[in-house]
């Protein structure tokens, strides 16, 4: 079993209650608005981090818009806002499409594509949940979950 650990939106705000629930991950996704380069710095401690820009991101010019990744078999693309996304993932062989900004957790499938969105794990916004996802990966159908914090 592979377990991808999933963030976004932590806004310079890495709380130990995430790097907790990180622990054990093979690999981490974060899906911007990153906030401080020392976030992405303790996420490299934990676990090989892809990492990309979000929309506050404007000092992490070496971090990509959009990244594709390949973890335990399956294609994997990670942008900031889903509503910039511009092709068609299962047409594309995409089989997971992890994306942030909104701050609103989601699991949904559509068209054999999961998309996820771990929601913010950084400082709530309005009545928000805060927290962050997991995927585990057991030889079939990737199952992704939703950690809330109790912050």
């Amino acid at each position: 079993m592979k377990t991808l650990g999933v963030i976004s939106d932590t806004h310079g705000l890495l709380r130990e209650v995430a790097v907790a629930s990180l622990a054990g991950s093979d690999a981490i996704v974060h899906a911007g608005d990153v906030g401080k380069p020392e976030v992405l710095s303790a996420l490299r401690e934990i676990a090989p981090l892809t990492a990309i820009r979000g929309n506050v991101d404007r000092w992490a010019g070496d971090l990509p818009d959009t990244a594709v990744l390949r973890f335990a078999g399956h294609a994997i693309y990670v942008i900031h806002d889903l509503n910039v996304l511009d092709f068609d993932p299962a047409a594309s062989g995409i089989d997971i499409v992890i994306a942030g900004h909104s701050h609103r957790p989601l699991i949904r499938e559509d068209g054999g594509v999961l998309y996820l969105n771990p929601g913010s794990a950084g400082p709530r916004r309005f009545r928000l949940p805060v927290g962050l996802a997991t995927v585990t990966f057991a030889g079939g159908k990737p199952e992704a979950r939703l950690i809330e914090f109790d912050v």
